[in-house]
């Protein structure tokens, strides 16, 4: 039995990465695996949920080595989030566009390193460790 407070904290930052996750899966982000973290840290606080772990992991692993399959994918992906790291810089200088400012520019920035990271995760894991 973990300690009452340990759990708490798990729960909430499992049940926060399921949200945030949720949420990428219709914005461009790494939605499925974030819903994996979030549930694997959640079934650590709440045993019940692991259950749903096993399921979300294989259709993730599905999704990570399906977006590294082919060259053109992973270009796509690239080219994907250098430009939210590249609107997120334009929406944190520029005034003039909607929902202007650093809170939203930030937010591009984090997707777009997230799905970089993320990437270079997925082809690691797919095609090995090359050197």
């Amino acid at each position: 039995m973990r300690h009452p407070l340990a759990r708490a904290v798990l729960a909430v930052g499992g049940g926060f990465l399921v949200v945030v996750g949720v949420i990428l899966l219709v914005l461009p982000g790494p939605g499925l695996l974030l819903v994996l973290a979030g549930l694997i840290l959640f079934s650590r606080a709440v045993p019940a949920v692991t259950r749903y772990v096993e399921p979300v992991r294989v259709r993730a692993m599905q999704g990570a080595e399906a977006s590294v399959a082919s060259r053109w994918r992973i270009l796509g992906s690239v080219l994907a989030g250098l430009g939210l790291i590249g609107a997120g810089v334009l929406w944190g200088l520029l005034a003039g566009l909607p929902f202007s400012g650093w809170s939203t520019g930030s937010s591009l920035i984090l997707s777009g390193t997230v799905l970089l990271v993320l990437l270079v995760w997925s082809h690691r894991r797919v095609h090995g460790n090359r050197r």
